[in-house]
């Protein structure tokens, strides 16, 4: 079976940089959940919903941010290696939770909707400090 493996993840201080990285991983082909497919990436805080952090498409020419990571991280995809990237920069304290990589089932969308992707991986966690 194929599964989102999320890494990349840690503790760094306000203003510091992460890379978070996401691969498919199994014994079967990857492509039944990664080709094709906008990738995401949510958070979630303790006592939050999980949010919506960052979309690209399948060819990579598109992306989608929420407002409050503009500017900041940049996500990214290497198909050929199976994996989505997350760069994060200026990191705030605020952006402390766990981050999850998805794919989405939708065509033509966003990829802001949560409720669009029904493959998830484990999550990993980012904390920074103030």
């Amino acid at each position: 079976q194929v599964q989102l493996v999320e890494s990349g993840g840690g503790l760094v201080q306000a203003g510091g940089s992460l890379r978070l990285s996401c691969a498919a991983s199994g014994r079967t082909s990857s492509w039944s959940i990664m080709g094709g497919r906008t990738m995401g990436w949510f958070r979630q805080a303790p006592g939050k919903e999980r949010e919506f952090v960052a979309a690209i498409s399948w060819s990579g020419s598109s992306t989608h941010y929420a407002d409050s990571v503009k500017g900041r991280f940049t996500i990214s995809r290497d198909n050929a290696k199976d994996t989505v990237y997350l760069q994060m920069n200026s990191l705030r304290p605020e952006d402390t939770a766990v981050y999850y990589c998805a794919s989405s089932r939708a065509a033509g969308t966003n990829g802001a909707l949560k409720y669009d992707y029904d493959y998830w991986g484990q999550g990993t966690q980012v904390t920074v400090s103030s």
